[in-house]
């Protein structure tokens, strides 16, 4: 939005009426932050659907302007449509898989490189099974750890087939981390525990 404001030679932090602005994550605060908007509320549940709830008192037959993904989740301009609020929704971006990826380089990274796979979003998770084959996707959950930066992600990786997902607590990269050590740190407890009991 701010490339296009700055194409078409429109100042974003003069807009003539000063709207107020949210957003569903710090990460996109910290981008709109960048863009000189200030940013007046950040969901406290990092869902689309948790910052209807959280600003249905200010938003109710309001007129709101939201720029998004052309696969954004349907959740968010539902729940501000019932409130009701008057939604002017556009696609912003669109979310394009890569045209250059070897898949075989892929393949033998996840299959013999690496000890997690880390999704932040949808598309990245469509991307992979694109790449992959939703079996392959489905199969990674037994060699290696799944993990997802929040629930909108797990379900995603739920449509392939994965189960075994680890879903950080908030959508944030340290969270991811975080749910990670935990994961690991229980994988060799177990271990530890199990080679106890064989010596025992």
């Amino acid at each position: 939005m701010a490339s296009r404001s700055a194409a078409l030679g429109l100042a974003l932090d003069q807009v003539g009426t000063n709207p107020r602005i949210a957003a569903v994550g710090p990460a996109t605060k910290d981008e709109a932050t960048r863009s000189i908007l200030h940013v007046d509320h950040v969901a406290k549940t990092h869902l689309g659907i948790a910052l209807a709830e959280e600003l249905t008192p200010q938003l109710r037959d309001k007129s709101v302007f939201l720029p998004r993904s052309d696969r954004a989740n349907p959740d968010l301009p539902a729940a501000l449509k019932q409130l009701p609020a008057k939604v002017t929704e556009v696609v912003a971006y669109r979310t394009l898989p890569p045209s250059d990826v070897d898949r075989d380089f892929v393949t033998k990274v996840l299959g013999h490189e690496s000890d997690a796979a880390i999704f932040f979003s949808p598309s990245a998770v469509h991307n992979l099974a694109g790449l992959l084959g939703k079996k392959a996707l489905a199969e990674l959950q037994d060699k290696i750890a799944i993990a997802a930066v929040g629930p909108v992600t797990s379900s995603a990786l739920r449509e392939y087939g994965v189960r075994q997902i680890v879903t950080a607590a908030d959508t944030t990269a340290p969270a991811v981390i975080e749910a990670l050590e935990s994961h690991f740190a229980a994988m060799v407890a177990g271990q530890k525990r199990l080679a106890g009991a064989k010596h025992g």
